[in-house]
């Protein structure tokens, strides 16, 4: 396994293509891929594809902002988003839920730097867990 395949295994498992890239990850490591660079480069590629996810959630904003805030269940979701936004982030390492959850991000225009802190962070270190383990 190199490192390319490794970066987009990860890249595309963060979109929100039904794959996964724990099993590539896992595969990296047991073709006695370096540790270091298996992290690296799997991070790399989710972090960069929850990046992609957040900009095109935040450019969808702009799309349904009106649609949103037109009717009393928008104006009330986008209000819990605003209030509990930076803490379903939380999530967003999860498998199935977690990919959404960031594209949920951008929509409801977090902050960039915290939105790559906390869910870039949570990636980096489910990779780092899967190393001990592994």
């Amino acid at each position: 396994m190199n490192e390319l395949a490794l970066f987009l295994s990860a890249f595309l498992a963060a979109t929100i293509l039904p794959f996964s890239s724990e099993v590539t990850f896992v595969a990296a490591l047991t073709s006695e891929m370096n540790p270091l660079s298996a992290i690296f480069f799997a991070s790399c590629g989710n972090v960069l594809a929850i990046t992609l996810n957040y900009w095109f959630g935040y450019w969808l904003y702009d799309k349904t902002k009106t649609k949103l805030n037109s009717s009393k269940t928008g104006t009330k979701s986008l209000e819990y988003g605003h209030k509990y936004g930076y803490f379903i982030l939380l999530f967003s390492w999860l498998p199935i839920i977690g990919d959404p959850l960031t594209l949920v991000a951008g929509v409801l225009r977090l902050r960039f730097v915290w939105f790559v802190i906390v869910a870039g962070g949570l990636r980096v270190l489910r990779y780092y867990l899967l190393t001990l383990v592994v």
